[in-house]
């Protein structure tokens, strides 16, 4: 089957192909044999007769650094007619005009797969859908108050503070339990952020590492351990945290099938999980997961061939259903 492949990115050039899960899969689909375009989230039109639009490239691409790409000639495609699969693939920040485009994709969903599903993608940010599954969870508090959140370390000690809609581990503080600087750094939150923040307490485990485990299909792909840069408490590979191989634990496995099935039914395709001392999920990634190609170099694991398999799975169903 070659199908037409859209992907929703940032800017193809400023990517690092070396650890890049977009690309990774816009490789992989290429050597499928299907046809991939490229296109950035600012030019989607929903027109009067609610067609959806994309100003877009047929793409290329190639494991050369700094060569990485040919793009052909900008086109406008209808998402709904012209193409098979959208890949929602573009950054974080989780806002207003994420969710906007969500509601754009949404409206193409009988007619072409949008991967992630994007009405979930929209129900099940980062640090919010995890909430569903707070048995896993360190103890969690959301809030803007900075009394709730004294009377929180009170019981539990030394915390971080995360904004709700952060990604990449950006922003994210650890307050000791003396509570030092929570009044000025809840002041820069409160002003920063409409939204209420996420405090947990500190998990000193996070020293030996921070489990990313992706799911395809609701199913356990493959894992890395992120193990923080020296100086740093977060272990994001954007933060300077490294990676290596890793075995799932008994408790990280039941965490898997737990969520597994509800992933494969809201249409949450490509999921990763992050997981602290092989017991704390702290969240589930829905927007544009990352992680394969580090877990692909470590376990010889065709991750991506994983993801188009199940891609290819949906995409014939939908064909059947129309």
């Amino acid at each position: 089957m070659s199908l037409r492949v859209a992907v929703q990115m940032d800017p193809i050039e400023t990517i690092n192909i070396k650890g890049d899960s977009s690309f990774a899969l816009m490789l992989a689909a290429q050597e499928r044999g299907h046809e991939v375009f490229e296109y950035h989230v600012g030019s989607l039109t929903l027109d009067a007769d609610d067609r959806l639009w994309a100003q877009a490239a047929p793409v290329t691409v190639r494991r050369v650094e700094g060569d990485h790409f040919e793009k052909g000639e900008t086109r406008r495609l209808d998402l709904g007619r012209d193409v098979d699969v959208v890949l929602m693939r573009q950054d974080p920040p989780f806002h207003m005009g994420y969710i906007t485009a969500t509601h754009m994709l949404e409206r193409i969903r009988h007619e072409t797969l949008v991967v992630n599903d994007p009405a979930n993608v929209r129900n099940a940010p980062e640090k919010v859908m995890v909430l569903n599954y707070r048995r896993f969870m360190p103890p969690t508090l959301v809030t803007r108050s900075v009394d709730e959140v004294r009377r929180f370390m009170a019981q539990h000690g030394a915390v971080v503070v995360k904004p709700i809609h952060g990604n990449g581990g950006k922003a994210i503080f650890r307050v000791p339990e003396s509570g030092d600087n929570l009044t000025a750094l809840f002041e820069v939150f409160n002003q920063t952020w409409p939204e209420p923040h996420m405090v947990q307490p500190f998990l000193p485990e996070v020293a030996t590492g921070d489990k990313r485990i992706v799911l395809v299909d609701g199913e356990i792909a493959g894992a890395i351990n992120r193990i923080p840069g020296k100086g740093e408490f977060r272990s994001n590979l954007a933060m300077g945290g490294s990676a290596e191989a890793t075995q799932l634990t008994t408790r990280e496995r039941e965490i898997c099938e737990a969520m597994g099935p509800d992933l494969k039914r809201l249409g949450l395709t490509f999921v990763g999980i992050d997981v602290i001392g092989g017991k704390w999920l702290t969240e589930i990634n829905v927007t544009s997961p990352t992680g394969i190609v580090a877990i692909s170099n470590f376990d010889g694991t065709d991750v991506a061939g994983m993801i188009w398999d199940a891609i290819e799975a949906r995409v014939a169903a939908l064909k059947r259903e129309a």
